[in-house]
């Protein structure tokens, strides 16, 4: 029996605007279309036109001068060298018998014009492309630089070989004409356009033997291969002072501490102790003193949320300075911890110098810190003036003639609020990660004692410094603030009897 299909040019008349539909050459045309779009499928493609942008790509490198060259190995996803066209064949494979033309346009354009090698200052020339070889994704050659170096001069895939382009990987070798291998040399990546995020694994073996580990995620600008201390304590005090700004846990525990002090002297020794607090444990952490538990991370990102929580509500119920710089201290052992993990993979970035480039990164630190404090203060200052309540003068003391200490208390707990109500999501996000890891069940190691003895430790000390520079009868920089907070107290209870008085000396005179 046949199957009739309606191509003919049967009319009909449509209802709402009484003109005349050809039904039948709409289906022609819908029928034409489905057949150039199968008969589009059907062909096999002969080339990679175009793709997307992939998400997670990770580069591997070496760099090794020697002699009046320099070497320099990478390999790369295929998937990320956009804008080339790969010979393909069957549903999909890299054709190898004709894609070494392709691979070697891909190295230069996306590799070898990209990346920049410096030598004393001096950026190099364009490089010589040696040689440029598709490997398969389970090579294990670039684990070392004579396996890599082996495998990328070596022999090509056989032609047979099966694999989709998107599975391949691409070894380079260029060659960089030098002055010596004793050179100061520096490179700048420009390498975080292969993917959304790039992970970079570069290796230097320098002429004096030994190998640094540079691991780094997107562009970190322009890097000292084997850097002088002066260069690696830049870096570092530039680390530590975008990494203060950067980290949004650390700038609100800030504000919860500048809230209810506004008092330079005051904030610049809490923030002091608050630096020496987390110079501690992240010395200990760059030492390896810390658990190497799974757990021990999201406790840490816990515990920061919960001293921010901690300083709001104390500056909403009682704020003091007697407990708050102990507190700080406290809170700044864990801090540390955090700064640590955010350090760890840059510490290679120091060279030999690890002592200067933990220095280094604890003095930036403490300058964004207290660029952070100098900001603040003057624009709560000026916040707390538009609050019903009394004015601050310029030196932060209370006005004679207003309640400028119930406007800051006011202020103080308005800000305080916010402040913990943020804080309070991250403790209840952070807190559903680390429920997910069985902390009980984890046996305990030696580093997690030593954590927790370090930490008694330096609470023992905080104590008894406290002790000593608090005990009674001691003048202390506490004092100025108890001065004030009387003061405040004294003052509203002063404008308040006057005002009682002045109802009553006006008796029944005085309207309702």
């Amino acid at each position: 029996m046949a199957l009739c299909l309606p191509v003919g040019t049967t009319d009909r008349v449509s209802p709402l605007t009484g003109r005349r539909a050809a039904t039948g050459r709409v289906a022609v045309r819908v029928l034409l279309f489905l057949a150039i779009a199968g008969l589009t499928a059907a062909v096999p493609s002969t080339g990679a036109f175009g793709h997307d942008i992939p998400s997670d790509i990770t580069v591997r490198a070496f760099i090794k001068p020697e002699g009046q060259r320099l070497s320099m190995l990478v390999r790369v996803p295929l998937e990320a060298m956009l804008d080339v066209t790969f010979p393909l064949t069957g549903p999909g494979y890299l054709d190898l018998s004709r894609a070494d033309e392709s691979l070697r346009d891909a190295a230069m354009l996306w590799l070898g014009q990209e990346v920049s090698i410096y030598e004393d200052g001096t950026r190099l020339a364009v490089p010589e492309l040696v040689a440029a070889r598709a490997s398969l994704p389970s090579d294990r050659s670039f684990g070392a630089y004579d396996t890599a170096l082996a495998s990328t001069r070596g022999p090509p895939l056989p032609a047979s070989t099966q694999i989709f382009w998107q599975q391949v990987m691409l070894d380079v070798l260029f060659e960089y004409r030098i002055t010596s291998d004793r050179s100061e040399f520096a490179i700048l990546p420009g390498l975080e356009r292969l993917g959304m995020r790039v992970s970079t694994v570069l290796r230097f073996l320098p002429a004096t033997g030994g190998e640094r580990l540079y691991q780094y995620t997107g562009n970190p600008g322009r890097v000292v291969l084997d850097p002088r201390w002066h260069q690696a304590a830049y870096r570092f005090v530039r680390l530590g002072f975008t990494h203060i700004l950067d980290g949004m846990d650390h700038l609100l525990f800030l504000l919860c501490l500048i809230i209810p002090f506004q008092r330079l002297r005051v904030l610049v020794i809490l923030v002091t102790a608050f630096t020496v607090a987390h110079s501690v444990t992240l010395v200990a952490a760059t030492l390896g003193l810390t658990p190497t538990a799974l757990w021990f991370v999201p406790l840490v990102e816990t515990v920061i949320a919960a001293s921010i929580v901690y300083m709001a509500l104390e500056n909403i119920v009682s704020p003091g300075l007697r407990r708050r710089w102990m507190a700080v201290f406290g809170f700044g052992l864990v801090h540390g911890f955090g700064f640590a993990y955010a350090l760890r993979d840059m510490l290679p970035f120091g060279g030999d110098h690890l002592v200067v480039s933990l220095l280094a990164f604890n003095v930036g630190v403490e300058i964004g810190q207290l660029l952070v404090v100098l900001v603040c203060v003057p624009v709560l200052r000026m916040l707390f003036r538009f609050i019903p309540g009394g004015q601050i003068g310029k030196t932060g003391r209370i006005g004679q003639a207003g309640q400028a200490g119930q406007s800051r208390r006011i202020g103080a707990v308005i800000l305080s609020v916010l402040a913990g109500h943020t804080a309070w999501h991250w403790l209840v996000e952070r807190g559903a990660v680390l429920w997910e890891f069985d902390v009980l069940a984890t046996t305990p190691d030696a580093a997690l004692y030593g954590v927790a003895g370090l930490l008694v430790l330096m609470l023992i000390i905080a104590a008894l410094a406290g002790w000593a520079l608090t005990r009674p009868g001691r003048p202390d920089w506490t004092d100025e603030t108890d001065r004030t907070d009387r003061t405040d107290r004294t003052v509203q209870a002063d404008q308040a009897a006057r005002a009682d008085q002045a109802v009553r000396a006006d008796g029944p005179d005085r309207p309702a």
